[in-house]
């Protein structure tokens, strides 16, 4: 489906103008949020624009736990910064725990995902951003190279939002596809990750049954032919909740995200997964006898969509040899984690294939940056990256990460009255580090770029 064409300044002024200010962030997840409060906190009047009801993302829809905290085999964090700040209010309200991971990635977050909105709705509030809920952009607005504005649709009607500098933490490269960047997106032999519905049980004995034995009675199901199973691992783990499990075991493969035929038949799936993999837990699963579903996702999960090619493009050499760069403005640990692999996952580590090493990488803040259009910046699971590495990198507290790094350069560019391609990264990365961003581990062995 081809986008449609960025419109003129002239093309959009019969539209009424809905905002203006500094720096507009596009989506309200995970990297979006802390954008917003990163560039709120230095001082540019910000707006936060989000689709659904409620912040937080894939974080408050889909899943319960964050990684890329912690790196494997590492017992300190990698990330802190605006990321930390949120899981250290969760804690503080006794609406998370740290968790081991079954497969190696590193010591998760798990919170309330009701708690994680309320975090969200603070963090920002605090910080002097302004919110839009059930607001979608459907267009952009050009001045040759730069984009100034964006049309939004609200309950209202259509709205123009302007702005100095744009931050497209949508997930799906929505604005830096919409304005005419280089992207990456499905089709043809270029695959992506599978989607998943995560469900929650409740009233299950969460010690009856072990994940290895878990896994071992999956594999045994699958195998009877009693139960239709497309993956035969995945997670079942305890929540905030006494005697409620969070569920990340379905798989629904070979769909296009982006093509709406396609995303929504995979949500009708995905809820028909949902069913099949309780009816197996309750019959076949010590534990579980007594359970029952309690909630299916908001919307299925999707892993990976258009992918911006920016002016350097994440690789997974990059990754496994702990490339660290002039310019990096985040670290990650967390282990390339492909879900493409039939009914199993895919692990390779920072530093090599084989056991957790603990080494981090860094992610340049021109993997943040289109080449071809102005005034745009992306964050989170849409930045530049190949499949591989994107497999590591979009774990939620990178996208934390990053997402800080686009809102502090969103604002040094809107006060030096400069595009972001063209600010000082020493400056950056400074702002990051006073942030409480971690941006360096010089006791790792790590490769320079060369």
């Amino acid at each position: 489906m081809s986008h449609p064409e960025p419109l003129t300044t002239t093309e959009a002024a019969s539209v009424p103008l809905l905002w203006h200010g500094d720096v507009v962030v596009v989506g309200g997840g995970s990297a979006g949020c802390a954008a917003a409060v990163a560039a709120a906190r230095a001082g540019a009047r910000t707006l936060l624009v989000e689709a659904a009801g409620f912040l937080g993302g894939t974080g408050s829809a889909v899943l319960d736990t964050f990684y890329g905290f912690y790196a494997p085999g590492r017992s300190d964090r990698v990330v802190e910064g605006i990321g930390w700040e949120l899981c250290r209010r969760l804690l503080s309200w006794d609406q998370a725990f740290e968790r081991p991971n079954t497969y190696g990635a590193g010591t998760g977050v798990t919170y309330e995902p009701e708690a994680l909105k309320l975090a969200w709705d603070e963090l920002t509030e605090e910080a002097s951003v302004e919110t839009l809920l059930h607001c979608m952009v459907s267009r952009v607005v050009m001045d040759e190279e730069r984009i100034t504005e964006v049309i939004a649709e609200t309950r209202a009607g259509s709205g123009r939002i302007r702005a100095k500098v744009f931050i497209d933490a949508s997930g799906d490269a929505e604005l830096a596809w919409r304005a005419g960047a280089a992207v990456e997106r499905p089709g043809g032999e270029r695959r992506v990750q599978p989607l998943t519905a995560t469900f929650r049980l409740g009233n299950v004995d969460v010690t009856a049954t072990p994940p290895g034995e878990l896994h071992r009675l999956m594999r045994a199901a699958a195998e009877s032919g009693d139960f239709a199973l497309p993956r035969t691992e995945g997670s079942a783990h305890r929540t905030v909740l006494p005697g409620v499990v969070h569920t990340n075991m379905t798989r629904v493969n070979g769909v296009n995200p982006l093509d709406p035929w396609e995303l929504s038949a995979a949500e009708r799936l995905g809820r028909r997964q949902v069913h099949e993999y309780t009816r197996f837990l309750r019959s076949r699963v010590p534990g579980y006898a007594d359970s029952y579903l309690l909630g299916v996702s908001t919307r299925i999960g999707v892993r990976e969509s258009r992918r911006l090619v920016g002016r350097y493009v994440l690789t997974r050499d990059d990754v496994l040899s702990a490339r660290r760069f002039d310019d990096d403005v985040a670290q990650c640990g967390a282990p390339i984690e492909d879900h493409a692999g039939g009914s199993s996952t895919i692990w390779q580590y920072v530093g090599g294939d084989g056991d957790p090493t603990g080494m981090t990488y860094g992610v340049p803040y021109r993997s943040l940056l289109p080449e071809e259009v102005s005034g745009l910046l992306v964050a989170g699971r849409c930045l530049s990256a190949t499949h591989d590495a994107h497999a590591s990198v979009r774990s939620m507290a990178q996208c934390m990460a990053m997402g800080q790094a686009a809102g502090a350069a969103a604002a040094i560019a809107v006060s030096a009255g400069r595009p972001p391609a063209e600010i000082d990264v020493a400056e950056l990365r400074t702002a990051l580090m006073d942030g409480g961003a971690l941006l360096d581990s010089p006791s790792r062995p790590r490769t320079r770029e060369p």
